[in-house]
């Protein structure tokens, strides 16, 4: 029971810190561009956030639940591990005000402590079913196209969206902005219904490890109370990713802000709905380099903070993968 209990409140810590980076990401462009204050911004991201899961069925969750294959005596200790290591990793990336992926983070971490704890047959390998990502292997192939699709829908976007205003005037300063709200609500509904759905999933097959549920279908509560987590890491730490996002990679204006949150919206969404568990923060960062090569302003990109971001995503794999192995040890102490 301790196990259950420990395994289930890191699983709120991992929404948290997800919140800290991911939802973030959703009202970036809203807040950099200044078209809403902060307080707002957090408000309609606390929206999308918590009705994203409610509505958008549990294709991720279920992905994710599916990734470690393991007996139940051993399932809550390996998810627990794998959870851990990625609190740690997006805590660490925060402070550093690198936007990292929580997907990669969690996927490096239930790996790694699968694979100590029963070798390679623990985990469940996949491939694609369809157009539906299954297995680790599912899972890594929509976390490395997601980002080039991020890429090349901020490209055309911002080269659609500033042909359709150039010869527009002031006045259209307005609608604009109104058109960033709509993206960003969006955005954030599309967050919620990839990213709160990670957490929902883990919970999910640790209750049913435990025999607290009869499936993997998540009670009403796990789906509130990770939305809720999301959202306050938004509320209370996501600001030196918004900065990143805004103002670091590139300099956002209001068109290209509506660029970026609609590109991105696009891409999460057809993401969620095939069940593949992709980074918010992946695609919106993508987006931003798109917005700003589709202006023809490659110098104004910051390239050294790309690398940097690039580099950490590289990372991330192997250094929570290891990272669980090492924390396995813990956690079988308590389970």
């Amino acid at each position: 029971m301790t196990g259950l209990v420990l395994a289930v409140g890191v699983a709120l810590l991992f929404a948290l810190t997800n919140g800290l980076h991911d939802a973030a990401n959703s009202i970036a462009a809203l807040v950099a561009t200044r078209a809403a204050r902060p307080g707002p911004a957090v408000a309609l991201a606390t929206v999308g956030n918590v009705i994203g899961p409610l509505l958008l069925g549990t294709a991720v969750a279920n992905t994710l639940a599916g990734i470690v294959t393991l007996p139940p005596s051993q399932t809550v200790a390996v998810i627990g591990a794998g959870l851990t290591a990625s609190v740690i990793w997006n805590t660490l990336t925060w402070r550093l005000g690198i936007p990292s992926s929580s997907g990669h983070a969690l996927i490096g971490g239930l790996v790694g402590a699968a694979l100590l704890e029963a070798g390679t047959g623990a985990v469940y390998w996949g491939g694609l079913d369809g157009f539906r990502p299954v297995g680790v292997i599912g899972v890594l192939l929509a976390l490395a196209v997601a980002p080039l699709l991020g890429f090349l829908a901020g490209l055309v976007t911002e080269w659609l969206v500033r042909r359709s205003v150039r010869r527009a005037t002031r006045e259209i300063r307005g609608p604009v902005r109104l058109g960033q709200w709509v993206a960003s609500g969006a955005l954030a509904f599309g967050h919620g219904t990839n990213d709160a759905q990670k957490a929902i999933g883990l919970v999910a097959a640790v209750l049913l490890a435990e025999g607290k549920i009869g499936s993997l279908a998540a009670p009403l509560w796990v789906k509130l109370s990770c939305s809720a987590a999301l959202t306050i890491g938004t509320a209370f730490g996501g600001w030196p990713i918004v900065r990143t996002i805004g103002r670091r990679i590139f300099r956002i204006r209001p068109v290209d802000g509506l660029a970026s949150e609609t590109s991105s919206t696009a891409v999460i969404l057809a993401s969620s709905i095939v069940g593949a568990p992709v980074s918010t923060t992946h695609v919106v960062a993508s987006s931003v380099v798109g917005v700003g090569v589709g202006r023809a302003r490659w110098r104004h990109v910051g390239w050294r903070v790309v690398r940097d971001m690039l580099f950490a995503w590289v990372l991330t794999l192997p250094a929570c993968a290891v990272l669980s192995a090492i924390l396995l040890v813990p956690w079988r102490w308590v389970t």
